[in-house]
């Protein structure tokens, strides 16, 4: 009988096939509301492509159903995993984009804090980053600091870095 029973032990049942084409659909329905700039740095086909162009032009909720059910079937030729890499990086309930967003506030601290070490360790992480900009908002985050005023050129720093981040990131 145990022989009998390890023979389908590999096989995928109905129900999780289901699933997981239903996961597709759900993750074609996220992509259709990127910009073309992110679509267009994910390692999708041609046809979907077309296919997620074409879907804000279907207004009434049958076709729109239609045409999801219609990307998920193209989803199953995609590389999901870089797919889903990208989408955590942009979704900020994800824990990946959480990470990254703490990252980036310990650098803006160890920046504000720190000496002219921290920034060429920085610089050295972030090749394109200009190196006097940074200082002059360092300086003024300090000075801020200081004279216990609203942290402006705090916030300044961390957007600075942040943008740089998602430029080298691919995201912008």
């Amino acid at each position: 009988m145990s022989e009998y029973l390890d023979d389908f032990s590999g096989e995928k049942s109905k129900t999780q096939i289901k699933r997981e084409l239903h996961a597709l659909q759900d993750l074609g329905q996220r992509l259709t509301t990127l910009k073309l700039d992110l679509l267009n740095k994910l390692p999708l086909t041609d046809e979907l492509r077309r296919a997620l162009a074409e879907a804000p032009k279907h207004t009434a909720n049958a076709a729109k159903k239609r045409h999801v059910q219609f990307i998920g079937r193209l989803m199953r030729d995609q590389d999901v995993e870089s797919i889903l890499t990208l989408l955590d990086q942009l979704d900020a309930s994800t824990r990946q984009y959480n990470e990254r967003f703490h990252n980036l506030e310990r650098w803006r601290d160890r920046l504000i804090n720190g000496n002219d070490d921290t920034l060429e360790a920085f610089v050295g992480e972030y090749a394109e980053a200009d190196r006097q900009h940074l200082r002059q908002l360092i300086r003024q985050a300090q000075h801020e600091l200081a004279q216990n005023k609203a942290p402006a050129a705090s916030r300044k720093i961390f957007k600075y870095i942040r943008e740089l981040d998602e430029a080298q990131r691919g995201l912008r």
